[in-house]
């Protein structure tokens, strides 16, 4: 895992450890909102994406503050909910649209273009970041 975590931290600019957990934190989020068998599938073919996501499942849900409160009252959960917690770990845009595009990447090289598409498919708002 530390091999994909340097991959992404350099590819998005950002400090190894909150590189990984924002990975956690993404891989998280597709494994409650993804297709089940897909995501599955997709989280056990990345070398140590399973205890990433043990990590960090769960992380910065139920916070946010303010904004994070409104969102989930007029539920604006799934990608855009995934984006606020992102950005409360300190995350730009720039950075958040990266890491989805260098973890769609990644996820292609080790589970497949049909798994990862499932995945993509099964969650909406992400296809932007295929």
């Amino acid at each position: 895992m530390s091999e994909i975590v340097t991959q992404i931290a350099d590819r998005v600019g950002i400090a190894p450890d909150k590189a990984e957990k924002a990975l956690g934190m993404m891989l998280g989020f597709l494994q409650r909102e993804a297709d089940d068998a897909a995501v599955a599938k997709m989280i056990e073919a990345i070398p140590g994406a399973p205890e990433l996501v043990a990590r960090y499942n769960g992380e910065g849900q139920g916070g946010g503050g303010l904004l994070g409160g409104l969102m989930s009252a007029i539920g604006g959960g799934g990608i855009m909910g995934l984006g606020q917690q992102l950005m409360s770990q300190g995350l730009g845009m720039g950075e958040i649209s990266a890491l989805a595009k260098t973890t769609i990447s990644i996820a292609r090289q080790h589970a497949g273009d049909e798994v990862v598409d499932k995945v993509i498919a099964s969650v909406p708002g992400l296809s932007q970041f295929a």
